[in-house]
């Protein structure tokens, strides 16, 4: 069988199960911020384990890409250098959310593994949870009972195991349960039945069937949940090698296709499957291993970043970012010092990979609004070519220091100054390290990334943000009153404090909560939409609708179907108890900031992709009270006339006063909408709220392909707008910057913030324009005061760019008009210098050239004394000028002064108190200054005194 009939066929089994087959979550979870990748296939149905969440479908199944590189779960160490380890894999799974249980799990996973696919019998174990005291659990018999009676497989096999391999856990609190894996024997005579849960590649886990039917709480102990779940995991590449009959995951056909890529693209020998154990007595054999290594390597890393960058992630210096820069850098130094690839040869592996894997995942052939696979090769292209600049320096000084490694081990210096000079990861100096038999001081290099993080950390804050970490079920909020109104009543149904649902007594004074209630008219931040300010107060309690708020809304957020009201009770006069009806009150002004923000936003989306092309793909955004900023997918940072025409477009669409429609509708029926516009990566319900500008809805699903909507706005949106766009009132862009590779970042203003924006603008034009025609007409100027207004002022960024631009204009003239007029007057001081040195006393054979020049730069001071010494045998120069109060002085002796006990830096040293200050110099050369203008006719006559004593004079 292929790979590809293997998944088809493990789905088709469960669809026949009553399953669901639901599409794979992107690997970069963009709704869950606990998890760098996507790792897991429950991942996406973690809100339903927790109880924040539901799906219409008790059943189901799918095959889900994963990534395990950096966090917990972390593989990357170990890909290459056996046969079962990957960054990117994927996993095939079925679950019951509060449906089946261990019963039908059992019997489905043998009747799969040894009906549909043949198995060998009595190669499987199955193993089952053999209790724990400190958990207070005893053996999970009924999944071992169940292993006995269900199938038929051998009694001996079914293995206890411990709470390290047999006990599931989401994490240190919440929903876990005992789990029985399922493991196979490779051994050619089946005799690797003590080798089960040993990490032998001879007897391997194919398949983990996990029973959450407890919750963990704060203080460790266990309680049955009402609902009992199974969530299963099977490797698809394991599953693969068994039914392929091959010893390693490598050998399907799972990868043979990159290899003959990575084969066709290096020039290198074929592939063999080499491993280090074969080669344990024949060292002369490294480079053959090492070769095979970086095959799995790099086939293993492309499909980790192809996936990963086409489900929106990108290459930095932070977080998952660096993750993937890490294996970018790992696989580039693997195919430049065992491929002998010099130049950018991962982004050429995309496209055979594509075709490959296309058809299973088709988000890698579809454009995905400008995530499309040219932007990924171009991506990696970028990453290749910025490494390889560094990587042969950093491979010779790795060398360097392997070489003056004491004890086989690298200094923490050295690896340090890899990682912040050449880029380097440490992981990367580890394994060049280890290839050597070597190690690195990891202890000493993280102390010095600590005092290198500590001398680089900007002051942040976070640490009173409220904790979601929120372990209880919640009681679902009727949110639909926020469209609608600011103000509304709801019954407290609760509050959470410290992770835990309190739904009786008192809210607590003096301490930050969240109050549940049935009902409420907050917006809870989604979407990037920040969440509503304002105040609660039990009904009737103060004269006037809410005089005396008794509790204070700071912040309002969702927890999957529950709205939280974050915030404290600031007066202990009116308390709230759980049962009471609230007035709720949003602080209506923020409320209008942020529609016409919000409203504002899609305007901005659609008119970048006018202006830019459908090649721009939103990538996050942010909607408070104060701005709009809105990343986006771009190569490149905008020119002023492509800004302009975004804001005039978007200016154009809020004089027309256009409708904003919405409606809940069919998500497959609104993708067909040729202008709609979705977040990339996100996952949509089956009914989406449709947010459209100008355009009718109704008439958009009738004629989805019409070329008339490209005019409009349209997108799936939860959030509040406005309801027509003249609310919005001004727009103006007042930011533009890149903030990672291949993304851009607008920021724009709307209402009086703009106007206010606008008008300074206004301002500040005639002031550059004043300042230009001071300059044109010789008047002296300068640009300082501006250049700082600049800096400071809130303005429409085509205007700061081009009053930038002028101003530069301006400082160029100034600094023109200024060269002319030093140059013209160093020109009419010619014939004064000249004067000096035809009447300049000669002692010794050195001639003393003493004189004072008016307000003369320092170029003009450096071309005396050249005259001098052009003009003399051997001289000793003291130029003097002052202007604005300030004193210059330059001293200069040939090579005859200087042997002669002349130092130019002891006579600037020598005078320059005499004006006030000080200087100092080369023997040959040097210069000083001072305040005090009065005092150079003492510098002059003392300085003619030493020149003069020095020669014996």
């Amino acid at each position: 069988m292929t790979f590809a009939q293997i998944r088809q066929q493990f789905l088709d089994f469960f669809a026949g199960k009553d399953h669901a087959i639901v599409d794979s979550s992107p690997v970069v979870p963009h709704d869950d911020p606990t998890l760098l990748f996507t790792n897991a296939g429950m991942n996406q149905f973690k809100d339903v384990f927790l109880g924040s969440g539901s799906r219409k479908y008790v059943r189901a199944a799918d095959t889900q890409k994963c990534i395990r590189a950096g966090g917990k779960q972390n593989d990357l160490d170990d890909v290459g250098k056996d046969t079962y380890h990957h960054t990117f894999f994927e996993m095939l799974g079925n679950w019951s959310f509060g449906n089946y249980f261990k019963e039908d799990a059992i019997k489905w996973a043998w009747e799969l593994l040894t009906k549909v696919w043949g198995i060998e019998k009595d190669r499987l174990y199955a193993t089952y949870f053999e209790g724990d005291k400190e958990l207070g659990l005893g053996p999970d018999e009924e999944a071992a009972q169940l292993w006995r009676e269900l199938t038929d497989i051998d009694p001996s096999h079914i293995v206890p195991g411990d709470s390290k391999d047999n006990f599931w856990e989401m994490g240190d609190t919440g929903p876990c349960g005992p789990c029985s894996e399922i493991h196979i024997d490779l051994t050619p005579d089946k005799s690797g039945g003590s080798r089960v849960n040993q990490d032998d590649p001879s007897v391997i886990e194919i398949w983990n069937l996990v029973f959450i039917q407890f919750n963990r709480v704060v203080d460790g102990t266990l309680h049955p949940l009402p609902a009992k779940h199974v969530d299963t995991g099977m490797g698809f590449e394991r599953i693969c090698a068994v039914l392929q009959g091959k010893k390693s995951n490598y050998d399907t056909d799972v990868f043979a296709p990159l290899f003959n890529a990575i084969q066709k693209r290096t020039g290198a020998p074929k592939y063999t499957g080499l491993l280090k154990a074969q080669i344990a007595d024949q060292p002369d054999r490294k480079n053959e291993l090492m070769r095979d290594v970086s095959y799995r390597v790099i086939a293993d890393h492309v499909r980790c970043l192809t996936f990963a960058l086409t489900d929106g992630a990108v290459p930095s210096n932070e977080g998952r970012g660096y993750v993937l820069r890490r294996i970018l850098r790992r696989a580039v130094r693997y195919g430049r010092q065992y491929f002998d690839m010099t130049e950018p040869f991962l982004c050429d592996l995309v496209a055979p990979l594509v075709d490959h894997m296309g058809d299973a995942f088709p988000e890698l052939r579809n454009a995905n609004q400008g995530r499309n696979i040219e932007h990924v090769v171009e991506l990696i292209r970028d990453e290749e070519v910025s490494f390889g600049r560094t990587l042969d320096r950093g491979i010779k000084l790795f060398d360097e220091a392997a070489d003056r490694a004491e004890n086989n081990r690298i200094r923490a210096e050295d690896a340090f100054m890899l990682h912040d000079t050449y880029g380097f990861p440490v992981d990367l100096t580890e394994l060049m390290a280890e290839e050597r038999g070597m190690s690195v001081d990891t202890v000493g290099y993280e102390r010095l990334m600590d005092e290198a993080r500590k001398r680089a950390q900007a002051a942040g804050g976070g640490d009173d943000e409220f904790n979601m970490n929120i372990i209880d079920a919640l009681p679902a909020t009727d949110d639909s009153p926020k469209y609608e109104t600011t103000m509304t009543t709801g019954q407290l149904l609760g509050y959470v404090c410290d992770g835990q649902f309190v739904d009786e007594g008192e809210v607590p004074l003096g301490e930050t909560v969240a109050l549940v209630t049935d009902e409420t008219c907050f917006y809870g931040e989604q979407g990037g939409q920040v969440g509503d300010r304002g105040d609660l107060e039990a009904t009737g309690e103060s004269p006037g609708a809410f005089d005396v708020p008794g509790f204070r809304v700071t912040d309002t957020k969702r927890f999957g179907e529950t709205v939280l009201h974050i915030g404290e009770m600031v007066s202990s006069e009116f308390p709230l108890t759980v049962g009471t009806t609230l007035k709720m009150n949003v602080d209506a002004d923020e409320r209008q900031q942020i529609v016409r923000n919000h409203t504002a936003t899609h305007l901005l989306n659609w008119a970048l992709r006018v202006v830019l092309g459908s090649g721009v793909d939103q990538r996050g955004s942010l909607v408070d009270t104060d701005k709009t900023r809105f990343d986006f997918t771009c190569r490149k940072a905008l020119e002023v006339d492509e800004l302009e025409r975004v804001g005039k477009l978007v200016e154009e669409k809020i004089s027309a006063a256009l409708v904003v429609q919405t409606k809940e509708v069919a998500e497959t029926d609104a993708r067909h909408i040729n202008t709609l516009r979705a977040v990339f990566g996100e996952k949509y319900p089956e009914r989406v709220r449709v947010v459209s500008i100008g355009a009718d809805i109704d008439q958009m699903l009738t004629t989805p392909d019409d070329e008339k909507w490209i005019e409009y706005s349209v997108e799936y949106c939860g959030g509040t707008h406005v309801q027509t766009t003249s609310e919005i009132e001004h727009f103006v862009l007042i930011g533009e910057e890149g903030v990672a590779k291949g993304i851009r970042r607008v920021v724009g203003v709307t209402g009086a913030r703009a106007l206010e924006s606008q008008q300074l603008g206004q301002k500040l034009q005639k002031e550059v324009n004043d300042l230009a025609s001071c300059v044109e007409n010789g008047k002296s100027a300068s640009t300082g005061p501006l250049q700082q207004v600049l800096a400071d002022a809130i303005l429409p960024i085509v205007v700061r760019r081009r009053l930038s631009a002028q101003l530069a204009e301006i400082q160029k003239q100034i600094k023109k008009s200024e060269k002319e007029f030093n140059s013209e007057f160093a020109e009419a001081s010619i014939d004064q210098l000249d004067d000096m040195i035809r009447t300049a006393p000669t002692i010794a054979g050195i001639t003393i050239v003493v004189g004072r020049f008016p307000d003369l730069d320092q170029a003009s001071l450096r071309t005396g004394i050249d005259r001098v010494r052009q003009k003399t045998e051997g001289s000793a120069v003291l130029l003097v000028t002052h202007g604005s109060g300030k004193v210059t002085l330059m001293a200069g002796m040939s090579k005859s002064a200087i042997a002669a006990g002349l130092k130019a830096g002891d006579l600037i040293r020598e005078i320059a108190p005499h004006v006030g200050g000080k200087g100092g110099g080369r023997p040959d050369m040097a210069q000083g200054g001072g305040g005090n203008p009065d005092g150079i006719p003492e510098a002059i006559n003392a300085a003619t005194d030493w020149l003069r004593g020095k020669l014996g004079a």
